[in-house]
């Protein structure tokens, strides 16, 4: 929404001047028709940030899952104890550790001094807080329940925070034992296997096809490392750059929920992400088609957000919720028989949060199993290099010896 500068004249005749936010001109007139005004002038005001870039750098920390957790339990806490709104800012803002959030909430704390809303205020620094997170306190604001806002906010965003933390504990040691094999195979070609292809080149004999494929390799290595470095960086950078556009992007997102073992993971763990934040959004007075605008945000794929913008549509086509939920694909039958249940008792928002649990029990159990189904994968590559190397390395020693005592 916009901030709309207007001046009007009371039915006393007194001239008053202000700021209102609103969707459009129209908008604003009517409201201060409804305070019985007679709007005088009303235009739209220049949203002018203050401008950060100045005091931040590229190694300045990015606000994290933390510092955004932490300021919704401390607002939570303020706002309940009755301080004003401003004054809690301001004093976040001296407090917290993250220097982007201090300046964010600074510019923050200078916009309500000039009659923005808190809300308005935090949609001008979306680097910093999500759509969701600001839609939220907007309807704490409207509702006059700001304080179960944050706290609705904090435990979502606590949630959140515990899921990347048990997906980054449970690829913590794949990817070491794959950096581990990496590592390997390069000290492999460039040190140990040319000592190795001195000893058989001079034998003058015909090597096994096992030596001769890893003799080509080494000498690659050892001869064309600079194009091999140059290729392996133009193909991250061309594959970097491909996954940012809307079709890589979107690409990328869909092939990760059909991976291999992980990708029930990652589907699973963005149906929790989005059965917890739709029914944060119903919690919170959010009508159910603006809610899934912005849930088709918060999961973060493009693919699934997708479909969740397919089930806003039908909605609004005058179809209900369990059926383009079955409509989607998305869902499995025990979560479709609950939002069904929900739509018939009226608990839609109390069902979905029970479906989100639901999916994060199950994210969390195929978390703690992650590392023992990856763990015979990993086993299968150490013991396939073993082999490699024992059939190119020790077949031609093995010849040798017969030879000589032949």
């Amino acid at each position: 929404m916009a901030q709309f500068n207007y001046t009007a004249r009371k039915s006393s005749g007194e001239l008053v001047s202000g700021i209102l936010e609103a969707g459009d001109a129209a908008t604003v007139a009517q409201v201060l028709a409804g305070r019985s005004f007679v709007p005088l002038t009303i235009s739209e005001q220049q949203q002018d940030v203050v401008t950060l870039n100045s005091e931040l750098s590229f190694f300045t920390p990015k606000v994290t899952l933390d510092d955004l957790v932490i300021f919704s339990r401390q607002m939570h806490s303020l706002v309940k104890s009755g301080i004003p709104i401003l004054r809690a800012v301001k004093g976040l803002a001296d407090t917290t550790a993250s220097k982007r959030m201090a300046l964010a909430l600074e510019d923050v704390s200078l916009q309500l001094e000039r009659g923005r809303t808190l809300s308005a205020a935090l949609n001008m620094h979306k680097d910093t807080f999500s759509q969701l997170f600001i839609s939220i306190v907007h309807v704490g604001e409207n509702t006059g329940r700001l304080d179960d806002a944050f706290i609705q906010l904090s435990f979502y965003l606590e949630r959140e925070q515990e899921t990347r933390k048990q997906i980054k504990a449970a690829t913590r040691y794949p990817l070491f034992v794959i950096f581990a094999i990496i590592i390997a195979m390069v000290i492999m070609n460039i040190v140990v296997i040319p000592i190795f292809a001195n000893m058989f080149t001079s034998l003058g004999a015909e090597l096994p096809l096992m030596t001769r494929v890893l003799l080509a390799t080494s000498h690659f290595f050892t001869t064309q490392w600079h194009v091999l470095l140059l290729g392996t960086l133009a193909g991250a950078f061309l594959l970097r750059r491909y996954l940012h556009t809307p079709s890589g992007q979107y690409r990328w997102d869909k092939l990760k929920l059909r991976l291999p073992i992980v990708g029930n993971i990652f589907e699973r763990t963005l149906l929790g992400r989005f059965s917890r934040s739709f029914s944060m959004m119903l919690v919170a007075g959010v009508p159910m088609t603006s809610a899934l605008n912005l849930v088709a945000e918060a999961v973060n794929n493009t693919f699934m957000a997708e479909r969740i913008i397919a089930m806003r549509k039908n909605i609004e086509k005058g179809e209900n919720l369990s059926r383009v939920a079955a409509g989607s694909q998305l869902f499995t039958p025990l979560v479709l028989q609950m939002i069904s249940v929900g739509e018939e008792t009226g608990r839609v928002d109390e069902l979905l949060a029970e479906v989100a649990e639901f999916y994060e029990r199950e994210v969390d159990y195929d978390l703690k199993s992650l590392t023992a189904k990856i763990e015979p994968i990993l086993i299968s590559v150490v013991a396939g290099m073993v082999l490699v190397l024992a059939l190119g390395i020790f077949t031609p020693m093995w010849d040798m010896m017969g030879a000589i005592k032949g």
